[in-house]
């Protein structure tokens, strides 16, 4: 009976301590979308704390990822695409 309440207040404390810990991150992160700072180094690592014990953190953290993922194809594909035209083009 012990061993159990032991296990439960355990799992309790870690879920506040990520939960702590995580939001604090994610909301220095936001903050430094007006302020300098990595922005955008910040909000992936804060979800990616809280994901640790919360599902929602997960479904948000795997759709930021894919935006930049999306984000950097879309970049990659328009500077080929220039980098193509400027090479056909007559001096």
């Amino acid at each position: 009976m012990i061993r159990r309440v032991i296990h439960i207040t355990y799992k309790a404390a870690r879920r506040i301590v990520v939960a702590v810990v995580g939001l604090t991150v994610l909301l220095l992160g936001v903050i430094m979308i007006v302020t300098p700072g990595p922005a955008l180094v910040m909000i992936p690592l804060g979800l990616a704390i809280l994901s640790i014990e919360f599902t929602w953190a997960r479904y948000w953290l795997r759709r930021v990822r894919e935006g930049i993922s999306n984000n950097n194809s879309t970049g990659r594909a328009k500077r080929a695409e220039a980098h193509r035209e400027r090479a056909t083009e007559p001096d």
